[in-house]
């Protein structure tokens, strides 16, 4: 089995700028640019979507350094500029002169690549459609390396295994126990031999049917040269037969008798034998006329077939026709070919489009946009769950060691006290959070696509709302199951007057910092989330380090306002309203909790009949998790106080 965390390494090509001298005339550093990943699908069937990399890259932005060849006792820069477009991450890079060998190799055009390293933490594989998506990564590195520039056109995935046999035992590890837990149809054999099928190169598709067509003519041309050749032969037969005719006459006529009667039976052997010939050759000519006319349709119909299939070439589907064709088949309960609108979507993009592939997109996509919603889950570490109750083995502080006095060596009691070392175990479970939306039957089509972003949009942002309330301030038990981040501070060290005179300051803040002791010594490592009524007094407090003073890497992390001493400090709608033992901000450590992930969002319907309806169900599973408490809880609450 293939380690499910290995780091993997995928090549592209940079393009670099001519190094500028200085003031001083000295050239410091050489510009390098490119894109360190992209979203297309490789000759395997494998995705990295470009959305991964908005939270994928946030670790790495702590310290981007470049690497010469993946050594990490080799910087030689760093990441400048970045950014994530429809094409994929996007990177900008300064290459030191101080690093002189690789410098000068960059400047002369011998290094030429970008080689990133990554994880992937959450990933999902369908081995009924071949399809490996990568949905969840974490950028390790990013080096300069040798790689040739045309080596970006053979990116895969697969590249990072020595063998296509690992690579297949890696993405098993990723495919979930049943089709139906990721909103994918089963599919049969049959279909899945006709998506093969449909899945041909449309270039071999077109030179298919090209030759089918020159075939056809080709069959065309011989049976009406063949035809040609046996009406001419039959002619040459009828003409000698003719002429064979007239010598007997003519013989016939010089040795008639005076009487009328043999020459009269004569003419009229001569008339039968004209006839009988006429209707040979009548016959023969319809024959040749039947023959062409079946031809002829056969060379039109797949005439009209190569033309159809170059209509339908006129672009790739957009994905907010794929959405609306997807949501439309389940907020109306029928396939995707099932609504007018699926089917000239079918129509135009060819029916070859698997619709499995279609759902799982949207799935994705809409997952993607509950997570870019969340403020506290992205912050914290995140494990995929293969069910939804995981068991973790966590190794604890064990005290410690014993100093010995030098009268003690020797004896018994120069080894120290004794101490029992003991693993401790801590459950995850991933809690299902979920919401509906009814539809009437009696809702027609164009009525449907004009309030479907409506309800698309208010599924997600309840989806999010819910996640982010539970993991700030759950209760943890009863049908608020998720024990949330305040939570693990009951008692607050730290309270702010209820009265509107008292104000939120960053002096209060650091208190809470202060709170966490051993959590709290590295303020890199930390994270403030304040409620909106707070956020607008820190604004007043002269102390506070807007995201405008703080550079353009703070906008990064969901929801960032500002920065105390390199700490990010967060914005959240989802605290309780201002009241007594209410919490009005949280300062914690990321490190000591833990969010699992058994699945992403699904979407559900069934079909009500004693009401008419129709009930569409969002929903997915997660939790969140304590992982040690010797050194603390690793999280302060301020809580406001009458």
């Amino acid at each position: 089995m293939v380690d499910k965390n290995k780091v993997l390494f995928l090549n592209s090509s940079f393009t670099k700028s001519e190094p500028l001298p200085t003031a001083s005339g000295k050239i410091d550093s050489v510009t390098i640019e490119g894109y360190a990943s992209t979203n297309d699908v490789d000759r395997h069937g494998d995705i990295v979507p470009a959305n991964v990399w908005e939270a994928g890259i946030n670790n790495y932005l702590k310290n981007p350094v470049i690497l010469a060849y993946h050594d990490h006792n080799e910087p030689v820069g760093r990441m400048t500029e970045h950014r994530v477009d429809d094409k994929g991450l996007y990177i900008k890079a300064r290459i030191s002169a101080a690093a002189e060998d690789v410098f000068n190799l960059v400047k002369d055009g011998v290094l030429t690549a970008f080689s990133i390293g990554f994880r992937i933490v959450d990933a999902e594989y369908n081995s009924a459609l071949e399809l490996f998506v990568v949905k969840e990564l974490e950028l390790h590195e990013i080096s300069v390396v040798s790689v040739p520039a045309n080596q970006n056109t053979l990116f895969s995935l697969s590249k990072a295994f020595d063998t296509a046999e690992e690579f297949k035992s890696f993405k098993m590890q990723f495919a979930s126990t049943s089709n139906s837990a990721n909103g994918l149809e089963a599919y049969s054999e049959a279909n899945s031999e006709t998506t093969k099928e449909w899945k041909m190169d449309p270039k071999e598709l077109q030179k298919m049917v090209a030759d089918a067509a020159t075939a056809a003519a080709q069959e065309a041309t011989k049976s009406l040269l063949a035809a040609q050749e046996k009406a001419a032969q039959e002619k040459a037969t009828a003409d000698k037969a003719e002429a064979e005719l007239q010598d007997r006459i003519k013989a016939a006529v010089a040795l008639a008798t005076p009487t009328t009667t043999g020459a009269e039976a004569l003419m009229a052997e001569i008339e039968k034998r004209f006839a009988t010939q006429a209707d040979e050759t009548k016959s023969v000519v319809a024959g040749l006329e039947s023959a062409l006319k079946e031809k002829a349709a056969e060379l039109e119909a797949i005439t009209k077939s190569r033309m159809q299939f170059a209509d339908n070439k006129s672009g790739e589907m957009s994905y907010k026709d794929k959405e609306k064709a997807v949501i439309l088949a389940k907020m109306t309960g029928k396939g995707l070919e099932g609504s007018k609108f699926g089917r000239d979507m079918v129509q135009k993009y060819g029916a070859h489009v698997p619709s499995a592939t279609w759902e799982l997109e949207v799935s994705l996509n809409m997952e993607n946009e509950v997570r870019q919603r969340l403020v506290v889950a992205p912050n914290l570490r995140g494990i995929a769950m293969q069910t939804n109750v995981m068991t973790i083995p966590v190794n604890p502080e064990a005290g410690v060691a014993t100093w010995m006095a030098n009268t003690a060596f020797g004896t018994t009691a120069s080894a120290g006290s004794n101490a029992t070392h003991a693993l401790k175990e801590i459950t995850l479970n991933a809690y299902k959070v979920a919401t509906n939306e009814y539809v009437a039957y009696e809702e027609e089509e164009d009525a449907l696509l004009a309030i479907m972003p409506v309800i698309r949009d208010a599924m997600i942002r309840r989806v999010a709302r819910a996640v982010d309330r539970a993991m700030l301030r759950g209760a943890g038990s009863g049908s608020d199951p998720v024990k949330g981040l305040a939570a693990y501070d009951a008692v607050s060290a730290v309270t702010l007057d209820i009265s509107d005179a008292a104000k939120m300051t960053v002096a209060k803040l650091q208190l809470l910092r202060r709170d966490l002791g051993a959590w709290g010594l590295d303020p890199s490592e930390l994270v403030y989330i304040v409620s909106t009524e707070n956020y607008y007094d820190l604004l007043e407090d002269t102390n506070f380090l807007t995201v405008d003073k703080v550079g353009t890497q703070a906008t990064l992390l969901t929801g960032q306002i500002g920065a105390i001493g390199n700490t990010p400090v967060l914005v959240s709608a989802e605290f309780a309203d201002k009241a007594a033992d209410s919490v009005g901000a949280i300062c914690l450590n990321p490190g000591n909790f833990l969010v699992g992930n058994q699945r992403g969002l699904r979407i559900d319907t069934q079909d009500l009949v004693e009401t008419q309806r129709r009930v569409m169900v969002a929903s997915l599973r997660t939790g969140m998790t304590q992982v040690t408490t010797n050194l603390g809880a690793g999280v302060s609450a301020l809580r406001y106080v009458a």
